[in-house]
């Protein structure tokens, strides 16, 4: 049986350093609090150690660590904050192996991450605080958060944590569930995570969707910034979803009617509509009718009369002009719409005003290989071709006869009003003297010209009624000439016979050598130029004047 002295020393509690012992509140002070465990004298524990206990008051009883049972001073050394670290740590331990989640509050920013309580203080990494790198870490002190307990040093009694991979975690559970949730044609809530020039990708609460720049808007939309800004929260419409990949393709513009369902019935073949100049191109400009509706007003389609070389010419960007539709491809989005339809085409006008066989009065304004353009009225021109420039004369360029600027008349042959042209005739201005040419030259007349022309087969001799002859270079002088330039010079006044004339091929033969000849030689030289082959018949003013032409150019090169 026991005695009294053991049951009392069984009975009593075990006090030893590194014990987790009761202690009662014996006084609460503003820097230190006084408590009692039963022991032999009482211990002194900093207050800072129950921030957490606020109400603290004497009487409470808490939880103290024995870091020693006797100071110099004879009390016992009492700690409670490492009380509750041994009781967390323990804890910890158990329910937190690495993998486990728990919860803490972040005390402090130190190298390199934050110092989290747990229970007892953790490391949280810089690097694992969000899925993106924090910029101020300071504005995670006094949070609470969960985190995921990454590494356990139980050595050290370290603990590594990262709330990222929570959150990663979290973001995946969201996205598999909303990935095998959405269908196209949902209407979901999502905040602009990023903008790119291609479009913007939206944060669908954890999983990621893109908003092409195409989607954004049935309008004209140059940059997705211009719509969008990063943080904007905006509801979008599920267009596809591709759970393999996981993507999602959303869009905006899905959100009201496409503009071109019933463009045919808003915009009627032949309406005047009114819209903005949002595009200059070389080939014409870009009208907007409405947001999404766009027509091209082709560079063609600006004016009857003036030839304009680019849009850009009479047109600007953000002009609001008046045009008139002209055609609609509904299936390709593409209105074709004209300036010049508002106002009357002076082309039909030109019909009646200037009919076949009409003297008209004008300006050279422009000379072409091909002939020459006289300005009837403003923006109305007709056109002489070198054709229809002389009866008599192979005109090779209208400059041969015309100069820029000079006033000139002449004769209205035909007024093309689909392909807006109209042909005008000089030589018409009088009679072809070929028709009468009997009246002016017979065989065997003495006539007297200037040399317009000289080439190595002969020259050419201006005569009256705007008419050439050609005096072959046989023809020149009874004695072999070897260059035509040697005995005859442009400008020179001649005398010559006319020794052939061919109505037909419009041509007449000269001869200086045969100004003196009696009727029998004038008859064996038309037999030696009847005698020349097709290729040499040089007196055929079609060709003379073309190989004079070829024959000038060789000479000239020549002469370099």
């Amino acid at each position: 049986m026991l005695t009294m002295e053991e049951a009392l020393r069984q009975s009593a509690p075990r006090f030893a350093p590194g014990e987790i012992v009761k202690g009662t509140v014996i006084e609460v002070r503003p820097r230190e609090v006084l408590v009692d465990i039963g022991y032999k004298s009482e211990g002194v524990i900093p207050r800072s150690q129950f921030e957490d206990l606020p109400d603290l008051k004497p009487g409470d009883v808490v939880d103290v660590y024995i870091e020693r049972l006797e100071d110099r001073e004879g009390m016992v050394v009492l700690s409670r904050e490492k009380a509750e670290f041994k009781k967390n740590w323990e804890r910890i331990l158990s329910i937190c192996n690495e993998g486990g989640t728990v919860e803490g509050k972040v005390k402090a920013v130190v190298k390199g991450g934050l110092l989290v309580n747990i229970g007892v203080e953790a490391f949280l990494p810089a690097s694992q605080v969000d899925i993106t790198s924090p910029k101020n870490l300071q504005a995670y002190v006094g949070n609470t958060y969960r985190f995921k307990v990454v590494k356990i040093h139980p050595d050290r009694q370290n603990v590594v944590l990262s709330r990222r991979e929570l959150i990663e975690q979290e973001r995946q559970e969201r996205r598999t569930k909303l990935l095998n949730e959405l269908v196209p044609g949902d209407i979901i809530k999502g905040t602009v995570k990023n903008i790119t020039d291609f479009g913007a990708f939206i944060d669908l609460n954890g999983l990621d969707g893109l908003l092409h720049i195409t989607d954004m808007t049935w309008g004209r939309l140059n940059h997705p910034s211009e719509m969008l800004k990063v943080g904007q929260e905006i509801d979008v419409v599920v267009l596809d979803v591709n759970r393999e990949k996981e993507r999602v393709s959303l869009g905006l513009k899905q959100k009201t009617p496409n503009p071109w369902d019933n463009i045919e019935a808003k915009y009627p073949i032949g309406t005047r509509v009114k819209g903005k100049v949002v595009s200059l191109v070389p080939y014409g400009a870009f009208v907007e009718l409405e947001p999404g509706v766009e027509g091209l007003v082709h560079v063609t389609e600006l004016s009857w009369t003036k030839r304009i070389a680019k849009a850009s010419d009479v047109l600007k960007q953000g002009q609001e002009i008046e045009a008139m539709v002209l055609g609609i491809n509904r299936e390709e989005q593409k209105i074709s719409l004209g300036v010049r339809q508002l106002e009357a085409n002076p082309w039909e006008q030109a019909r009646e005003k200037y009919p076949p066989g009409t003297r008209v009065k004008g300006k050279v304004r422009n000379l072409t290989s091909y002939g020459a353009f006289v300005e009837l009225e403003d923006g109305l021109d007709g056109m002489v071709h070198v054709s229809d420039l002389s009866w008599t004369r192979k005109v090779n360029h209208p400059s041969e006869l015309l100069k820029k600027g000079d006033e000139v008349e002449a004769v209205v042959q035909e007024v093309d009003v689909v392909n807006q042209r109209i042909s005008l005739s000089i030589k018409h201005l009088t009679e072809d003297p070929w028709e009468h040419i009997e009246k002016y030259y017979k065989v065997g007349d003495l006539v007297t010209g200037k040399v317009t022309k000289l080439a190595s087969f002969g020259a050419f001799i201006g005569l009256e009624h705007d008419i050439d002859g050609l005096v072959h270079i046989s023809q020149v002088s009874e004695e072999r000439v070897e260059k035509i330039k040697n005995v005859l010079s442009i400008g020179q006044e001649v005398t010559a016979r006319v020794i052939k004339i061919d109505r037909a091929e419009r041509r007449i033969g000269l001869s200086i050598k045969a100004a003196n000849y009696t009727p029998e030689q004038l008859k064996i030289e038309q037999a030696l130029l009847d005698q020349l082959k097709p290729g040499e018949d040089l007196v055929a003013l079609q060709r003379a004047f073309e190989a004079a032409e070829e024959s000038k150019a060789a000479e000239q090169d020549e002469s370099r």
